[in-house]
């Protein structure tokens, strides 16, 4: 069987919520972070989480590594996943299969790593949607067609977001929409989305 790799992006620093590290906060009691890893489900351990720049610190859920971003002028969910990659390569790891989850997505589906591996089929990538939303954060990738990008970033060669890389790369669209009557990906920017999402936790 493929080996499946894990990587939570938890990098972001929450400007709109007050500076707040989104994978602390609470919904319906749980941390974000708690909930995201929860869906993951059996993935090889330890899960990578991406935190951002060396200097930023965030409590990890059991059997996690962090790993910051690499020295490079880019920041975001792709050096995330650039910092991701090199890890991997460090340890020996350039095959397999790697998900990647927003640390915002607390009602990410328990299905969501299965459901991607299906859809992904030959492709190098594929990315979960909710209909017309999508949400490159929340993919999975071939380690074998990322081998490249730790040092693109480096040297500002790589594409400029996740969403650009996926179109370079041909990614596949994995739709939730048949399976939830609600958006399983949404995420929390705002005051307004966390108290939202509360609400759908709680009832």
């Amino acid at each position: 069987m493929t080996a499946v790799y894990a990587l939570i992006i938890a990098g972001g620093d929450g400007q709109r919520l007050g500076g707040v590290r989104k994978g602390d906060l609470r919904v319906g009691g749980v941390r974000q972070i708690d909930r995201v890893r929860a869906a993951l489900g059996q993935v090889v351990e330890p899960i990578l989480v991406a935190t951002g720049p060396a200097e930023r610190a965030i409590a990890l859920p059991n059997h996690a590594c962090a790993v910051s971003d690499l020295d490079a002028p880019c920041a975001g969910p792709l050096a995330g996943l650039a910092a991701a990659v090199a890890h991997l390569a460090e340890s020996g790891v350039t095959q397999g299969l790697l998900v990647s989850a927003a640390v915002d997505s607390p009602f990410l589906p328990t299905d969501f790593v299965p459901r991607l591996i299906a859809g992904l089929a030959a492709a190098p990538c594929a990315y979960a949607a909710w209909g017309e939303d999508f949400y490159p954060p929340n993919s999975i990738w071939r380690l074998e067609a990322l081998q490249a990008l730790p040092r693109d970033i480096v040297q500002a060669g790589a594409p400029p977001s996740l969403k650009a890389l996926q179109r370079v790369l041909g990614a596949q669209k994995v739709d939730w929409a048949d399976a939830s009557d609600g958006n399983p990906f949404a995420n929390i920017n705002t005051i307004g989305d966390l108290l939202a999402l509360q609400r759908i936790a709680l009832n």
